[in-house]
């Protein structure tokens, strides 16, 4: 999985424009860094940039943004409505795709550490990564905002947690911490009445509503029905609807589908309808998919389909097309990362018609990679074809999993299809590096190396997963519905030819390795999996010859 860390650094500049160009101009600077979204405010006098990329990347992208931002902001001048303590006032560190916490956590730790060193900003560390209980509270740190930064500074109590306790008339102080992914969402309401927004927002959120008794005339706090949910209740007119807006804070803690479901129920009570939603902003892949997953299995539906069919329930269930198109590619951030292949990106006959052309890729490699493809295909088809029939009951679960597996591997062995042809291209771009000096040559032969082992790796990992598909393939073969036991067949032979073609790319890349260990190892290991995966596939063509007949 790739690594993605998501940043959202306040900059207390929203008149020039000018300006925000120069700080994320540094961000674009930085490799592996998308800017997602810039969100001036003129009345804030504050500007929300966000960005993600690689852990590293972001660091320092950050880091860089910071810098920038101290260069040409003065806080001695600054006003806005937003409260600020600083240039740049906070930035937080949200953990999206193969990265915990505790990793945003250290990046805090670090970036915080080098602001407060080399650009002399006194540091904060806020929400999860603050020292202490009421330092997670940002409010707490700004008390005062930047014109009582001078004398809090004094005090033992606001000593930063990077940095001398010395005030920095230009720049300020920064808040750095990490958090949780924020959903921005809005419930949208047959009805134009606020008021009726305002009671529902109140019962679904977190902090509740006050209500006052009739005798005594005490007031009571009643907590709302949802952990980690803000919730207001507001009319928009470009709409002409009342809206629930909620800001989710933690979407693992109260998953999106019970924002809605908790809505639907109050706004019933209250004799209106939700007609639809919308996402402010971007949103986790895992978050949409844990909604989509939701709604499948209310139906009594496999989950065990494919990510964009996952992702198409959620978006439908929700109703996030009303108001706008809800367009994946731009709203989930991990695919504004994704880039498909241009194999892959083919069409069938566009495919076919590239391989059987002059050119030596795509080939055997790529095949290898689409035969394992076509083999999960059928074993997530004959798993999804087996649920939810009475007659297979008792596995009912086990072909739920076998599904999920086997989109999974499907999904692996369609990017391998264009790694190993990209493999390949940096093979040729190797052979055709300089030569004349031995300097040259000795830089050309190491690139070729390089490049060839990376070739051999790759078809190596199609062999390795090609094992569990053919374990999957004698799951259905076994268990699965029986009307589709030809397809699970077809799926093991897939299995095989996957393994057999990833072989013989292996074996054929390791001739040109000169490190003798790397090729016994990895000989050995191809040789072995290989043997495991026909002895499976052996096993398949038992049954099927079995059951269907065949001498």
């Amino acid at each position: 999985m790739k690594k993605i860390v998501e940043c959202v650094p306040n900059f207390s500049e929203g008149i020039d424009l000018s300006i925000i160009d120069k700080i994320t101009d540094e961000i674009k600077k930085i490799p592996d860094v998308v800017l997602l979204d810039v969100d001036p405010g003129k009345d804030t006098n504050r500007t929300v940039v966000t960005f993600a990329g690689s852990p590293e990347c972001v660091e320092e992208a950050a880091f860089q943004a910071i810098k920038k931002a101290g260069e040409l902001i003065d806080m001695s001048k600054h006003s806005g409505a937003h409260p600020r303590m600083g240039a740049t006032d906070v930035c937080p560190f949200v953990p999206v795709a193969g990265v915990t916490m505790q990793d945003c956590i250290e990046i805090t730790k670090h970036l915080g550490k080098r602001v407060a060193e080399e650009l002399g900003i006194p540091v904060y560390l806020y929400e999860e990564s603050a020292i202490t209980e009421e330092r997670k509270s940002l409010a707490y740190i700004r008390e005062g905002e930047y014109e009582a930064l001078a004398e809090k500074l004094k005090t033992a109590k606001y000593k930063p947690d990077f940095g001398e306790p010395i005030f920095n008339k230009k720049s300020g102080a920064t808040a750095i911490g990490a958090r949780e992914f924020l959903i921005a969402y809005n419930v949208n309401l047959n009805t134009r009445d606020v008021k009726i927004a305002r009671k529902i927002a109140n019962r679904i959120r977190e902090k509740g509503r006050t209500v006052k008794d009739i005798k005594t005339g005490k007031r009571e706090i009643i907590p709302g029905a949802l952990k980690k949910v803000r919730a207001v209740g507001w009319y928009i007119e470009e709409y002409n609807m009342a809206q629930i807006s909620i800001n989710l804070l933690n979407y693992k803690t109260t998953p999106l589908y019970r924002v809605f479901e908790e809505a639907e129920k109050f706004a019933t009570e209250f004799g209106v309808r939700i007609t639809g939603s919308e996402l402010v902003g971007l949103i986790p892949l895992e978050a949409i998919l844990d909604v989509g997953k939701h709604y499948l299995i209310k139906q009594g539906a496999s989950t065990g389909v494919s990510e964009e069919e996952i992702v198409r329930i959620a978006v439908q269930s929700l109703g996030l097309n009303e108001i706008s198109k809800f367009e994946m590619e731009h709203k989930i951030i991990e695919y504004r990362f994704r880039k498909k292949g241009k194999l892959v990106s083919m069409d069938l006959c566009e495919f076919v018609n590239e391989l059987a052309s002059d050119s030596p890729a795509p080939g055997g490699g790529s095949i290898s990679a689409l035969n394992g493809a076509l083999s999960a295909g059928l074993s997530s088809m004959v798993g999804n074809l087996t649920y939810n029939k009475k007659a297979y009951n008792e596995v009912k679960e086990e072909m739920i999993k076998v599904s999920e597996d086997a989109q999974k591997l499907k999904d692996f062995f369609l990017e391998a299809i264009d790694k190993d042809t990209e493999a390949f291209n940096m093979i040729m771009e190797a052979f055709f590096l300089p030569k004349k000096s031995d300097e040259e040559k000795e830089i050309r032969n190491k690139k070729i190396q390089e490049g060839t082992k990376n070739a051999t790796l790759i078809p190596f990992s199609v062999l390795e997963k090609s094992e569990e598909i053919a374990k999957l393939a004698l799951d259905v073969a076994k268990k699965g519905n029986k009307n589709s036991l030809s397809d699970s067949g077809v799926a093991g032979l897939a299995a095989s030819a996957a393994s057999e073609g990833a072989l013989y790319n292996v074996m054929i890349n390791l001739q040109s390795i000169d490190d003798k260990e790397f090729k016994s190892k990895l000989t050995k290991k191809a040789m072995e999996i290989n043997k495991k995966v026909q002895q499976i596939v052996n096993k398949i063509k038992e049954i099927l010859n079995s059951e269907l007949n065949i001498d």
